[in-house]
């Protein structure tokens, strides 16, 4: 288990706006195939590399196998930056990236779905080339859109998921529940929002969330309008917190929110970025700031010293989960042929939490 059947590495040759040639890498690791096809996200991340890769690989395996569906684990991406990059250079992009990568996977093979920078613009762009290139419509990427062959829900279920487990977590562990509760999300891309989103409609505060290059903090809590609007922003206009601005709203530039002196004490973390974001001195902090629980939306979003520290050492009581299963793409998996949208409601999301828990 600790190594991948298959690390498979090419180049991806595109052009840039200015006609210029630009090459970057890509990977696909192919992790364990050993109870069905290769199942994992695409990343377009600078800080791609196949050791990342990897890591992410070996906990797709395990996150998928927790479905009790036939999925093996899988991850894949390049080291290619959308940000900044015109429409027609990420399609130039995602095209040249498909031609490498269409040889490798199928839907009876490996399943690629997206992750940090691979939206539903970029899986349209790579669906598109796959379909040219094999002259077939298949199933081979999850994370289409609703019009064309995509899943209901989808991009709200890890979010979602990750305030269920929460909700259930607090009332089973502490006989509390999230009204009033004081969170901090971490990220924003689509996790982040989704998990904001449902805190607000469960009538917790939120009092930040952040980037790669800092922290937006609005010590009143964020209103479900200014969620709307981060949404807007990080999705449509594609553009960093610190260009945006709300009312009553701080962004301290190069601040982890994690680690920040600007955050006030808060009752819930909910790291949602990135692998390994939460680090021993953050860790700290939550204690310091009597923390009581400690929710994960990103993939092993903490570090083994942060978490002996929350879980071992002075934080005994703070509850600490990680609902990663609790996602759209492994049902979507399980109808590749399908054209139509599959449906999950919350109950259905809510009571698969509860009877983790029972």
């Amino acid at each position: 288990m600790i190594e991948p059947e298959r690390s498979i590495q090419f180049r991806v040759v595109w052009h840039d706006r200015n006609g210029d040639t630009v090459v970057n890498r890509g990977w696909r690791i192919q992790f364990n195939s050993a109870i069905g096809p290769y199942k994992g996200g695409l990343r377009f991340h600078p800080t791609v590399d196949e050791g990342v890769l990897k890591f992410l690989g070996f906990e797709q395996t395990f996150k998928n196998a927790l479905t009790g569906l036939p999925m093996g684990g899988g991850k894949g991406g390049s080291d290619f930056d959308p940000r900044g990059k015109t429409d027609a250079e990420v399609r130039d992009f995602c095209v040249a990236f498909m031609t490498e990568l269409s040889r490798h996977i199928g839907e009876n093979t490996d399943v690629p779905a997206g992750d940090i920078n691979v939206g539903a613009r970029e899986i349209g762009f790579l669906y598109g080339a796959y379909k040219r290139l094999k002259n077939e419509t298949v199933g081979v990427l999850t994370g289409k859109g609703l019009t064309w062959g995509g899943s209901e829900i989808r991009p709200e279920a890890t979010g979602y998921g990750v305030v269920y487990l929460a909700q259930e977590a607090l009332r089973h562990k502490k006989d509390t529940d999230l009204k009033g509760k004081r969170c901090v999300v971490s990220g924003c891309g689509n996790v982040a929002q989704h998990t904001m989103e449902k805190l607000l409609q469960l009538d917790a505060v939120v009092l930040g969330c952040s980037d790669s290059k800092g922290c937006l903090l609005k010590p009143s809590g964020l209103t479900a309008n200014d969620v709307q609007t981060i949404k807007h922003h990080h999705n449509v206009d594609r553009k960093r917190l610190k260009e945006l601005e709300l009312e009553d709203a701080t962004y301290f530039s190069g601040d982890s929110i994690w680690n920040t002196g600007k955050l006030p004490k808060f009752d819930l973390a909910f790291p949602c970025a990135t692998q390994n974001e939460l680090e021993k001195p953050d860790a700290e902090n939550l204690v310091s700031k009597d923390v009581s629980a400690v929710i994960e939306g990103a993939n092993m979003p903490c570090t083994r010293d942060a978490v002996s520290i929350i879980t071992l050492l002075t934080l005994p009581n703070c509850v600490t989960a990680n609902p990663s299963t609790l996602n759209r793409g492994s049902f979507t998996t399980c109808s590749p042929h399908s054209s139509g949208c599959l449906i999950i409601d919350k109950i259905t999301t809510l009571r698969a939490v509860r009877r983790s828990w029972s």
